[in-house]
C-alpha cells in the first residue's frame, strides 16, 4: 500500500485547509484509514480515523467540531477538512492506512505534509 498526501501549507489563524491522501497498491487489504499529526518536539498523535468495523469516525478532542474526515472509496482517497485552524494545529500531518499483510495488520504511512498556522 502506498499513500500520497497533498494539501498542506501556511494559513492564518481561523483559516481552512483540506488535506488529501490517495492510496494505491493493495488497497483491497486496507481495514481502516486515518490522519495523525506530529507537532514540533512532540509525539505523533491521532487526529481522526475511520474505525475498522464501520460506523462514525473518531476524532481527537482537540479537533472535534473543527475537523472533518471523509473518504471517496471509488478513488481510494481520504480527506481531512480543517476549519478554524489554530497555531497549536501546526504539525506534520500523516496519512495512515492499516492493512492486512499476510496474517497481520500493518501500519502504512504517507510521507507527511506540513501544516503551519500563523498567529
Amino acid at each position: 500500500v502506498q499513500l500520497v498526501e497533498s494539501g498542506g501549507g501556511l494559513v492564518q489563524t481561523g483559516g481552512s485547509l483540506r488535506l488529501s491522501c490517495a492510496a494505491s497498491g493493495s488497497t483491497f487489504s486496507i481495514r481502516t484509514m486515518g490522519w495523525y499529526r506530529q507537532p514540533p518536539g512532540k509525539q505523533r498523535e491521532l487526529v481522526a480515523s475511520f474505525p475498522s468495523g464501520g460506523g462514525r469516525a473518531n476524532y481527537a478532542d482537540s479537533v472535534k467540531g473543527r475537523f472533518t474526515i471523509s473518504r471517496d472509496e471509488a478513488k481510494n482517497t481520504v480527506y481531512l477538512q480543517m476549519n478554524s485552524l489554530k497555531p497549536e494545529d501546526t504539525a506534520v500531518y500523516y496519512c495512515n492506512a492499516r492493512a492486512w499483510k499476510i496474517v497481520d495488520l500493518y501500519d502504512y504511512w504517507g510521507q507527511g505534509t506540513q501544516v503551519t498556522v500563523s498567529s
